[in-house]
């Protein structure tokens, strides 16, 4: 598939797969200099890009397993949404849920994007939904722990 991107920054730089099967590819952070997230704050970082997402397609920001479990940072709404008809600069939220301020360097691995396909429902309104073993039973119904 592909993916038309623009570089708003000169300093911008396009996504990356860290191997051949992943399903995200690596967002960096397009700053100028060192930026210091201040414990249990968040801050908004630019990445420099703007895309072009196929009708048909979101594209999903999540935290980087090693940034949200070694330094406690990530996205603040957990999951970013890329719409594909929108144009603007794509910018990750990243919390810090540490006790420390953490360090975001220039260049710096700061999420992941995985683009996958959207489905839009025709939402009908009904009296009654079918009947299923399980029912209404939600969090935690089946007792496991």
């Amino acid at each position: 598939m592909k993916v038309n991107i623009k570089k708003l920054n000169p300093n911008a730089v396009i996504p990356t797969y860290g191997t051949p099967y992943s399903a995200g590819c690596d967002l960096y952070a397009c700053i100028s200099e060192d930026l210091t997230i201040p414990a249990h704050t968040t801050a908004k970082v630019p990445t420099g890009l703007a895309m072009e997402l196929p009708e048909g397609m979101v594209g999903l920001i999540y935290a980087r397993s090693g940034l949200a479990t070694k330094r406690h940072l990530a996205p603040a709404n957990k999951v970013g949404v890329i719409d594909s008809d929108y144009r603007g600069e794509l910018i990750v939220a990243l919390h810090n849920h540490s006790n420390e301020d953490q360090a975001i360097s220039v260049n710096e691995r700061i999420a992941q994007l995985v683009i996958a396909p959207v489905y839009q429902a025709e939402f009908e309104e009904v009296s009654e939904l079918s009947e299923t073993e399980r029912g209404a039973g939600g969090f935690g119904h089946t007792g496991t722990k």
